[in-house]
């Protein structure tokens, strides 16, 4: 078995399920102010600059605490990868979980979903190898798992809408980066050079066109993102889909595990979910959503 060591947990990997061979992916002077004396004889008086420790204090606790998350970090990795190494796929697939839970990487994700899938969980295995895409949709191990899975299973993907589709184009963060940049290029292109009292010229105006354009364009986008975060996945499999949010309620149809499905409202211990099949309750630890 290929390993690449933990540092390549950020990297995307080239693993594959559709071999027996998963690899783990290796993730001068204080300034004074001097005021004139109203009087002659009298005492100049030396403003000096106060040192803020409560800014100090503050910044040291930020600083601390992250590190100490980072290092949690890289010891639930380490546990993990020793633990996959060992054929220990449960207890791989916990430390991966606690690892994601504190510094989320799509690698990490992706290792989270080959230990699972090596374990028996194929539900949980193919959530954790979707939120790996969730991060970085370019991951093209994760995209081929995924799909080995699922033709192993015999699950369907999600039907995702033209929107949604385009949200999967890039990283869910990257469209608000696009979103606020191209708006301000647009705004600024129109607006400053009669700020500036600048001479408008033809390419002003195709700046600014072109922002608003892309700030449209960007929409879509965002409302994707937005309806496909509800977007989930069935943990175990032969999961009833009930009636009514009850234990003892009647179950309306039986959901395989890593089964898509999309959350509609929470009530209490149950959720509401749509399927391609029906619509009914789940408990909430029988699903889990892509983006929680």
């Amino acid at each position: 078995m290929n390993f690449k060591g933990k540092r390549a947990a950020w990297k995307k990997g080239s693993l594959s399920c559709e071999t027996s061979n998963f690899k783990i992916q290796t993730p001068g002077k204080p300034q004074t102010s001097n005021y004139k004396a109203r009087a002659m004889g009298q005492r100049l008086h030396i403003s000096t600059p106060t040192i803020s420790w409560t800014g100090t204090i503050l910044l040291l606790v930020i600083l601390s605490t992250g590190a100490m998350r980072g290092a949690e970090f890289e010891k639930f990795f380490a546990q993990g990868t020793t633990a996959y190494r060992a054929g220990n796929y449960t207890n791989a697939a916990a430390a991966f979980a606690e690892s994601a839970s504190l510094q989320p990487a799509s690698g990490t994700l992706q290792n989270l979903g080959n230990a699972e899938w090596r374990a028996g969980q194929a539900g949980a295995a193919i959530l954790a190898w979707e939120r790996s895409l969730w991060l970085d949709p370019f991951n093209r191990a994760a995209h081929n798992n995924l799909r080995f899975a699922r033709k192993a299973l015999q699950v369907e993907s999600p039907d995702l809408g033209w929107f949604e589709v385009i949200s999967t184009w890039l990283p869910v963060s990257w469209w608000a980066w696009i979103a606020g940049l191209s708006f301000w290029v647009a705004i600024a292109a129109a607006l400053m050079p009669g700020i500036l009292r600048w001479r408008k010229a033809g390419w002003h105006q195709a700046i600014a066109a072109l922002g608003l354009t892309v700030f449209l364009l960007s929409l879509p986008a965002h409302a994707g993102v937005q309806t496909r975060a509800r977007l989930g996945f069935v943990l175990q499999k032969d999961t009833g889909l009930r009636l009514t949010p009850t234990a003892d309620a009647q179950d309306i149809t039986k959901l395989a595990a890593g089964d898509p499905a999309r959350l509609v409202r929470v009530r209490g211990d149950y959720l509401l979910v749509r399927t391609s099949r029906a619509t009914g309750w789940l408990r909430t630890g029988e699903f889990g959503q892509v983006c929680p």
